[in-house]
């Protein structure tokens, strides 16, 4: 029993002496390790998680990761196809597949992030500068085919809002990505992914796209208030139609009616005469009497006049 404890007890001293002279190292699963001799790499990279020996103090292991890694670069300004200065601020994700080729090439994560720096940048300013700005803003014509079913095809928020998509923000995105994927295998980097994190315009560009956008929403307004104008005279027009329709069957019907008692009172007037002639004769004598003479008139008629007979009759 002594024995087995001083076996083990041995074998764990070793360990420790191992561990702290270097001789022992671990790699665990997150992880993969290059062995360096005064500063010259030894065999292929170790990939697999455990524990490993090595010489001590001649040879140095030097880790690196295996999981994804972030790259997140600086917002460029880069013209587009139509002249638009704008920034562009990218973003990627990549990781280690060749320690040993990473290594030699880069060293380590930091000069990594300074090549990726010159690949994505050179990618994203070839694929900007050959598009127009709609097609790195917009990924479809979905707006288009909004505006035309709701008939607004005249009213447009912005002149790029209405240009056609022919590639679109995704595809110009997967372009930057695949001309990225060609250039870093050599630093035994694979590229991931790669995604165009913001947008903006260049201060004087982003003030004249802000005073166009005024300018276009106050030509909608001006349009909407002209058509309200338009139908507010439609409107009015209609009224004074149906005003003048209704005054004038109104004067057809008054005139009906004043033709009407006109007729009933020259039937009475002539039903009248015909009772009694000589008595209406005389009741219409009188009122010319009444209308042509008075106080103030002088009048000289001869003593056989037909105006005086009712005069010369009460003789």
């Amino acid at each position: 029993m002594k024995t087995t404890i001083n076996i083990l007890l041995g074998i764990l001293i070793l360990v420790i002496v191992g561990f702290a002279s270097g001789a022992l190292y671990t790699i665990d699963e997150t992880q993969q390790v290059v062995i360096t001799q005064f500063g010259e790499p030894i065999g292929r990279p170790i990939t697999k998680a455990g524990l490993y020996f090595k010489v001590p103090l001649i040879r140095q292991a030097n880790y690196f990761e295996k999981r994804l890694l972030q790259w997140d670069g600086n917002p460029n300004q880069i013209p587009t196809k139509d002249k638009r200065y704008i920034w562009v601020d990218t973003m990627a994700r990549w990781r280690i597949v060749d320690a040993l080729k990473f290594m030699q090439s880069v060293t380590n994560e930091v000069g990594a992030h300074a090549r990726l720096d010159d690949i994505v940048d050179s990618a994203t300013r070839d694929h900007i500068t050959n598009h127009n700005l709609v097609e790195v803003v917009r990924n479809s014509n979905r707006l288009i085919e909004l505006q035309a079913m709701a008939g607004e095809d005249e009213i447009k928020a912005a002149d790029e809002a209405l240009e056609t998509i022919l590639v679109g923000r995704d595809a110009i995105t997967r372009g930057i990505l695949r001309q990225a994927q060609e250039t870093v295998p050599q630093y035994g980097i694979e590229l991931v992914d790669l995604r165009i994190k913001r947008i903006n315009y260049v201060t004087e560009v982003r003030d004249k796209v802000y005073e166009r956008m005024i300018s276009e929403r106050k030509r909608a307004a001006e349009k909407y208030r002209s058509e309200g104008q338009g139908k507010k005279r439609e409107i009015e027009g209609q009224v004074g139609k149906e005003l003048k329709e209704i005054r004038s069957e109104a004067y057809k019907i008054a005139e009906e009616l004043k033709g009407k008692a006109d007729a009933e009172a020259t039937d009475i007037y002539a039903d009248a005469y015909n009772k009694d002639p000589e008595f209406y004769a005389f009741l219409k004598t009188l009122d010319t009497y009444r209308n042509t003479i008075n106080a103030d008139t002088t009048v000289i008629f001869s003593p056989e006049s037909e105006y005086l007979q009712y005069f010369n009759a009460t003789q």
